[in-house]
């Protein structure tokens, strides 16, 4: 810059009024990477290109922002407030391994610079703790996290032919492949060292992979039940307290010092290692804003907007005492599953850019590195059940509406050994629950649903591995 040219700036600044400035500001932080026009539909006041172009310039000069391109194309985007963060107080052997990990998902130029400031030394890092200000400044269907293009990008990605249909329709058709995959992808975000297959044998079968640890078994069948739950509640789950606190109580099972802390939001501090942030500890404030969040979220109508904003603030507060990130990995389907769009199963997320997105939400208040990662792994989530979909054909009606009764009497044959005879006869009479037109119907399903059980899809049923080996010795007797 030359001497000229500082000058001018600098005579612009005085005369500036700065409130537009900040305008700009706030309304790049909405929309990242906006071009002139977008800039000016974003802006909350009146202003005319040429005035904007000389403010983007000033702000340019400032190094508060960055343009990207030339001509009509030209995009700009916020940087980070250089009295908050150093980025150029950046490891290089670290920003080297961001850029060249292929472990890493490729995310942007400014997600980039962001993980470079959260992997210095924690020494390097400013402490911050919880601001309420960033929860208080979204305004449900006024704020998004998530730019239009991209809800409608994951929209298109994920719908079914079940939207119009009841909620939980197109989760219960592949509910024994979700089990696996959510179950074990949020479980190896947590550092579980349990395999794919050693998953599916523990899920399916009961079995237990010598070697691995009680809290590493525990966790896992603690995700298929979480994940049951929402399953078989499609209906009436929400962002509510009911939802969220079953949720925790189900995935904490058996995994907290104090049994009491299940399902409870939190009276005694926590810390979280390898972050300077500091979470609140007053309980009944933590209270007041949990409160906030399931109301802001239940009051958010686009799906993965809704989603997306459960898992950047229930982690945010840690409302309870640990499992705080398994809870807003299996809320952020809620929506999904009610809509009827393909789930989000984290499937081959790298732990490293999941944390990365997390550590810029809790010391940052900044959502991009996170919103990357969750677009990238709806994409992965969406092939793999578009793909399963195509290959299991239409359901039965039939079955898709009576699946409770169907389970239950499969459920009860099993449990109680009865054999062949008694087991035809306890269908029969359950059948009389049903109106005469069906009644024949339903002994012919149960009757294909018991020949066509096996060890490898008892899971569906809630049937243990040791209960259908002791039903099978004597199924013919």
């Amino acid at each position: 810059m030359t001497l000229r040219t500082l000058e001018v700036t600098l005579k612009m600044a005085r005369i500036i009024n700065q409130d537009e400035l900040t305008h700009i500001l706030n309304a790049l932080n909405s929309h990242p990477q906006s071009s002139i026009d977008e800039l000016i539909m974003a802006m909350p006041i009146q202003i005319n290109k040429r005035t904007l172009q000389r403010r983007l310039v000033l702000l340019e000069s400032q190094n508060r922002i960055e343009a990207l391109g030339n001509g009509p194309s030209r995009q700009y985007l916020a940087k980070l407030p250089t009295e908050e963060l150093d980025l150029n107080a950046k490891d290089k052997s670290n920003s080297e391994n961001l850029e060249n990990d292929e472990g890493l998902i490729n995310l942007s130029p400014e997600s980039q610079k962001l993980c470079q400031y959260i992997h210095q030394p924690l020494i390097q890092r400013k402490p911050v703790s919880y601001q309420r200000k960033f929860l208080d400044s979204y305004q449900p269907n006024q704020s998004f996290y998530l730019p239009q293009k991209m809800r409608d990008h994951l929209f298109e990605l994920g719908k079914t032919q079940d939207i119009q249909t009841e909620a939980g329709t197109y989760v219960r058709r592949i509910h024994e492949r979700l089990l696996i995959d959510l179950s074990w992808n949020s479980s190896r975000l947590e550092g579980n060292t349990y395999s794919l297959l050693e998953t599916q044998e523990l899920l399916n079968l009961d079995y237990i992979t010598p070697g691995k640890n009680a809290q590493e078994t525990q966790m896992l069948l603690n995700h298929k039940h979480a994940i049951e739950f929402l399953i078989l509640h499609a209906s009436q789950i929400g962002f509510n307290r009911h939802t969220i606190l079953n949720l925790h109580a189900l995935l904490s099972d058996n995994l907290l010092g104090d049994p009491q802390a299940s399902g409870s939001l939190r009276v005694a501090p926590v810390g979280i290692g390898k972050t300077v942030y500091h979470p609140l500890e007053i309980p009944a404030l933590i209270n007041e804003i949990f409160n906030q969040i399931l109301e802001t979220a239940a009051a958010i109508k686009d799906p993965f907007e809704q989603s997306f904003f459960s898992m950047v603030h229930l982690p945010y507060l840690q409302p309870f005492l640990d499992v705080n990130k398994r809870v807003s990995r299996l809320a952020a389907n809620i929506s999904l599953i009610q809509n009827n769009l393909c789930p989000l199963s984290f499937i081959d997320v790298p732990k490293q850019s999941y944390i990365d997105g997390i550590i810029s939400v809790y010391e940052l208040n900044r959502i991009e590195p996170l919103r990357e990662v969750y677009g990238w792994a709806y994409q992965q989530s969406s092939a793999r059940y578009s793909a399963i979909r195509q290959s299991i054909g239409e359901p039965d009606l039939f079955r898709l509406q009576h699946r409770e009764l169907i389970s239950m009497t499969l459920r009860f044959i099993i449990q109680q050994c009865l054999n062949k005879t008694l087991a035809l006869k306890h269908i029969k009479t359950q059948s009389t629950q049903m109106d005469l037109s069906k009644r024949s119907r339903f002994i012919e399903v149960l009757e294909d649903e018991l020949m066509s059980l096996h060890e490898g899809n008892i899971a569906r049923y809630q049937i243990t591995f040791p209960e259908y080996q002791q039903w099978k010795k004597g199924w013919r007797s």
